[in-house]
């Protein structure tokens, strides 16, 4: 790999060297790195572009990487990975998105990931998107991820998008069995005339299932931004979603929930709060020596982590 595709893999999984472990590193549409273990398989599919990744029952203690980096202009990838995560097993999964784009043509990527997370299971999983580039054109990324929880496993969630995106529109989908709990951690900021959309919809279908969504956005500039939950409690379990956003300039956000209790057990909340940069936190920083636009910096930063 050049030093482009070098800087993008430290961007998005923090890597500078080959990562221990099993890892898959996806670059301009094509294999560009893969090692499996022991109790790790990575398979290429054999009818759609994509890979199996296979975590045997039991696995504790590992992790895999799955970067995706592209650095040509003009180039559209789409790619499809299944998960397949044994009954009792704890892994850490790195993923995430670079796009370098100097030309004037559209640059995206789609990545379809489907989690099969069996019983007793216990997954992280770390997802950042990130552009760069001079040229004028676009950086677009349209994440899907479908989530199916089996009985008492566990999935935290953690997706970050903070710059060079120019258009995404992010889908989560998830079905909870018995016992089963979700944590999703979503940050964006959007600035220019970027737009950003996220749609969650959730199924607690397990009786004991919980499901904690929780999405910081910035909205600055021109820039657009929209987030949509649907949670659906369908048996005795609890689902909790909130949306916090800062708006600036002149910036849009929408926040659009919806909460469908199909159970006399079910506890369903929502919670949305969309406002400024509070005058008096600027002041405050200021009188410690920042400027105005350090101040909303470190706001901003605080806000987002």
């Amino acid at each position: 790999m050049d030093a482009i595709q070098k800087n993008l893999l430290k961007e998005i999984a923090g890597l500078h060297d080959v990562p221990t472990g099993a890892y898959n590193i996806r670059s301009n549409g094509g294999a560009a790195g893969r090692r499996s273990t022991a109790n790790i398989e990575i398979v290429s599919k054999t009818d759609k572009p994509g890979i199996d990744i296979i975590v045997k029952p039991g696995t504790k203690n590992e992790s895999v990487h799955i970067p995706v980096i592209i650095s040509e202009s003009g180039l559209k990838d789409l790619v499809y990975n299944d998960f397949y995560i044994g009954e009792g097993a704890d892994v850490v999964i790195i993923a995430g998105c670079g796009i370098h784009n100097c030309g004037d043509q559209e640059s995206a990527h789609d990545g379809i990931h489907t989690f099969h997370i069996e019983k007793n299971a216990k997954v992280k999983y770390v997802e950042k998107h990130y552009g760069e580039g001079d040229g004028n054109g676009e950086n677009v990324m349209n994440p899907t991820t479908v989530i199916e929880l089996g009985e008492n496993a566990y999935m935290r969630m953690d997706t970050l998008q903070i710059r060079g995106i120019d258009s995404t529109v992010r889908v989560t989908k998830a079905r909870l069995a018995a016992g089963a709990k979700l944590d999703i951690k979503e940050n964006i900021m959007t600035h220019g005339n970027q737009h950003a959309t996220t749609d969650f919809t959730v199924d607690l279908d397990g009786e004991n299932s919980a499901a904690h969504v929780v999405s910081r956005s910035v909205a600055k500039d021109k820039s657009r931004q929209l987030f949509k939950s649907d949670v659906h409690g369908n048996n005795l379990c609890t689902g909790h979603t909130e949306c916090d956003a800062i708006i600036m300039d002149e910036a849009k956000v929408d926040a659009i929930p919806a909460l469908e209790c199909n159970n006399v057990n079910a506890s369903l909340i929502h919670e949305a709060a969309i406002g400024k940069i509070a005058g008096e936190q600027i002041i405050k920083l200021q009188t410690l020596g920042l400027t105005e636009k350090e101040a909303e910096e470190q706001i901003i930063n605080g806000f987002l982590k």
